[in-house]
């Protein structure tokens, strides 16, 4: 507290200067009753928000009207509060600050900040005005609501380096975050690793990830995206690593488990993500009976396929039993029902991808097990 005893001194010193910036920016009712400073009243300890009578610059006190009684008190040594715009501006000229970072709905505070600074003798720090962050229905993040995702829950699941991509992009865009924008954000960030593999030095230098790893983007391939294995956790009823990790190497050929640690790592966020988050927002449709012959003939589709036919292959074959099921015009709605039915989400994995690493037998037995 001491140590903000010059600086008080000084707002102190431009009192009137202070008034004259933030005056004209209130309404007529709050001009009547705004001061910078804001006593704290020696009887009760309360932070009083009233306007201060008179100023006495030589022994650094205040005198202000509560309720009747005139009364005096000293600014230093933590007896007095500053108002938040002068507050912010007494802070940089303490501190010597030559940067800060502060949200777009606080731009005119640094606006007045910077003119309070610079009347105290000071150079206002170089500011960066960032946008802020929204829920999913684009409405302001409110702690009180719970409506967003703290660092610790993105960390608990998916990797710092998912978080740092999230970040390092469009700082001055408003971004949507909350618990679902989790798994888009690490597939972008495995997306972001798979490009710099055939990209150029040029390309690279442009890559998100380039700079997330100070240049030393990882070398591991993809296996899968978040989003597939969070539906895999589910479809295999796998709930722990070593049981998915089993799973996943029965259906990947010569993998050595050792030359996959983000992978590895990932197994853990995802079983951890879908049992707090994926599985209570589960909605599985119950299909009409024009639906269910619809996907019924995806089964028989399936079951009449060679056993190992290629992920594009399967995925041009679900494409032909939607087209002669009354969704030619409209194939969108046909995945959303697969979607809806098997995996309880709106949108989900690529098809052809999944039933080729889940297994056909596996994905009929699934599908009947929905629509039973």
């Amino acid at each position: 507290m001491v140590f903000f005893n010059e600086p008080l001194k000084k707002i102190l010193e431009n009192y009137d200067g202070i008034m004259n910036i933030i005056i004209p920016t209130l309404g007529k009712e709050r001009q009547k009753t705004y001061s910078p400073f804001l006593p704290i009243c020696p009887k009760t300890g309360k932070v009083l928000e009233i306007p201060v009578l008179e100023i006495d610059q030589s022994k650094s006190c205040i005198t202000f009207d509560n309720e009747g009684e005139k009364i005096n008190v000293s600014i230093l040594d933590g007896k007095c509060k500053l108002q938040w715009k002068v507050d912010w501006a007494m802070r940089w000229y303490a501190l010597d600050v030559d940067f800060e970072m502060y949200g777009k709905d606080l731009i005119e505070s640094a606006i007045l900040s910077t003119k309070i600074v610079k009347l105290l003798g000071k150079k206002n720090p170089s500011g960066f005005a960032y946008e802020l962050f929204l829920d999913e229905k684009g409405e302001k993040i409110s702690k009180s609501k719970g409506n967003g995702v703290t660092i610790e829950e993105w960390l608990k699941y998916a990797s710092p380096e998912s978080l740092s991509l999230y970040m390092y992009q469009n700082p001055k865009r408003a971004k949507k975050l909350y618990k679902e924008i989790v798994p888009k954000a690490v597939d972008e960030y495995l997306d972001c690793i798979e490009k710099s593999k055939n990209q150029s030095n040029r390309e690279i230098l442009l890559n998100p990830v380039w700079h997330v790893h100070n240049g030393n983007i990882p070398k591991e391939n993809k296996i899968m995206s978040y989003s597939m294995l969070l539906n895999l956790v589910e479809t295999s009823n796998a709930n722990s690593k070593d049981v998915l990790w089993k799973f996943v190497e029965r259906y990947t050929k010569d993998l050595n488990k050792k030359d996959y640690p983000i992978f590895d790592k990932l197994i853990e966020y995802s079983i951890t993500y879908f049992n707090d988050i994926a599985k209570s927002n589960k909605k599985y449709k119950n299909p009409n009976d024009e639906e269910k012959k619809a996907l019924l003939n995806l089964i028989k589709m399936l079951e009449n396929s060679p056993h190992n036919l290629e992920p594009e292959d399967i995925q041009t074959n679900i494409y032909t039993v939607g087209k002669e099921n009354g969704y030619k015009e409209k194939l969108r709605d046909w995945f959303k029902l697969i979607y809806e039915v098997v995996f309880g989400v709106e949108n989900g994995p690529r098809l052809g991808f999944f039933i080729s690493f889940f297994g056909v037998k596996n994905t009929i037995k699934l599908i009947k097990e929905k629509i039973n």
